[in-house]
């Protein structure tokens, strides 16, 4: 069934001329001869699309109608009409949210092709819905590996005690998503979460944003303020990049962790808090305390439950999940649906290292959304990954002459892949001439069908 438009106008004459050239294109059709009328037939009909008009008597005007449309109804597009606008008024209503801005007198095409567009975009944004209801939560953990099984367990344990908490991974691993699970599930979770990351703060102010500052404590300090701690107070702070901190700030957040009291900077007075500290770092702490650049002393009080969140390449049992989540996740956002992958471009995911871990996955897999509609082929693995991550060959053990020749077998089976067999193309993959491709060929005893696909 075609979409349905809802006509607001006052014009008795204008209403059954855009009737007429929306039925006959198969659109359905409601009136409404004034703003409140409006109003009653959205709430009763629910139509995708609204033409409506800037000027009408009595009753609300246009802009007025238009924001009423939009707060109480968000998937409905809104285009609106008039003879007599300006272009301020136009300006008005785009901002607030208008489609399409309409000059009568109207024609047929104008009006076809602006009611058109506005039912493609109603559709996607149903579609968009329809992606987000089945993705999980922004900070679900995802994955089902024994390494991830391990960390949900750890996180099932820890929760519902007091415990600080150190996290310890690679960056792009999904740290924070670790905290805020332990977060979600202790008796604070009703509480948000506060958040700080000490590395991307800078050194002279992180003293304030940690610990708060009172007015007058330096200059541009015109107001007291609350640090982080202050504002987790009952609830949890999270840490992020721990091992970034000054170690000048560490004897003061050590003094803290003991003692549950903190001193505002400017200030000479102690305030008692209640925070549960979860702590994360891609750094190898306890050999940083070893080197004396992190105090051995605070290391031992945050961590008190190390939990090790592991790399992508040791979880990818996982990939195919992930893969599906991100492709959702992505189509939602680029307005587009989620594309699949081909076995063989899975595989290359396989073998990619993934040196960025789930954060470089995510990104390489927004990249593929934007750049393609139909299924994901290898070459397109190949591009997004970088000539140099193309393979990831299983060699090594045998001897430098048979790690060579595998490395070489595999490059050359990938390419007459890409290729489908072609060795002219294959060679131009390879920027190589095609008798030098033919020469390894049969050096290697390959021919065009040993291509990775058929191994």
């Amino acid at each position: 069934m075609n979409a349905t438009v809802l006509i607001v106008d006052d014009e008795g004459n204008l209403r059954r001329m855009l009737r007429a050239v929306l039925e006959a294109e198969g659109y359905g059709v409601l009136e409404a001869d004034g703003g409140d009328a409006a109003l009653a037939v959205c709430d009763r009909s629910h139509p995708e699309v609204v033409l409506l008009d800037l000027m009408m008597e009595p009753g609300p005007d246009g802009i007025a109608v238009l924001e009423q449309i939009l707060a109480r109804f968000a998937d409905i597009i809104v285009v609106m009409m008039s003879g007599q606008a300006t272009l301020s008024d136009a300006v008005r209503a785009t901002k607030l949210g208008a489609f399409q801005f309409l000059e009568k007198p109207l024609s047929p095409e104008n009006v076809l092709a602006a009611v058109g567009a506005a039912v493609e975009l109603s559709k996607t944004r149903v579609e968009n819905l329809a992606l987000r209801a089945q993705l999980p939560p922004e900070d679900e953990i995802l994955g089902a590996s024994a390494p991830m099984q391990g960390v949900r367990d750890l996180i099932e344990r820890v929760a519902p005690t007091p415990s600080r908490v150190l996290i310890l991974g690679e960056s792009g691993t999904g740290k924070e998503l670790v905290a805020r699970a332990i977060h979600r599930a202790s008796p604070r979770g009703n509480r948000p979460m506060v958040s700080v990351n000490c590395a991307a703060v800078p050194r002279d102010l992180l003293e304030s944003e940690m610990f708060g500052h009172e007015r007058g404590a330096f200059t541009g300090a015109v107001a007291a303020r609350k640090g982080k701690f202050e504002l987790a107070n009952d609830s949890t702070l999270f840490l992020d990049e721990i091992g970034d901190m000054h170690i000048d700030l560490q004897a003061k957040l050590l003094r803290i962790l003991e003692a549950g009291v903190l001193e505002r900077v400017g200030s000479e007075r102690e305030r008692t808090i209640d925070v549960r500290v979860i702590a994360a770092t891609n750094r190898d702490l306890e050999r940083a305390a070893a080197a004396r650049e992190f105090r051995e002393d605070l290391f031992y009080r945050l961590n008190v439950f190390p939990i090790v969140v592991p790399p992508l390449r040791e979880r990818l049992d996982d990939l195919p999940d992930l893969i599906r989540h991100f492709s959702a996740k992505a189509g939602v956002r680029s307005a587009k649906p989620p594309r699949e992958f081909s076995d063989e471009a899975m595989r290359r995911l396989a073998r990619h290292p993934w040196p960025g871990n789930v954060r470089e996955l995510a990104n390489l897999i927004e990249r593929l959304t934007i750049i393609g509609d139909e299924v994901v082929s290898p070459r397109e693995v190949d591009l997004v990954l970088g000539t140099r991550a193309r393979l990831a060959p299983s060699i090594g053990g045998r001897g430098l002459a048979a790690d060579l020749e595998a490395y070489e077998r595999e490059i050359i089976g990938t390419a007459l892949e890409d290729a489908n067999g072609s060795v002219a193309e294959a060679a131009r993959i390879l920027e190589t001439d095609r008798a030098n491709l033919h020469r390894r060929m049969r050096r290697l005893g390959m021919s065009r069908s040993d291509t990775n696909v058929s191994k």
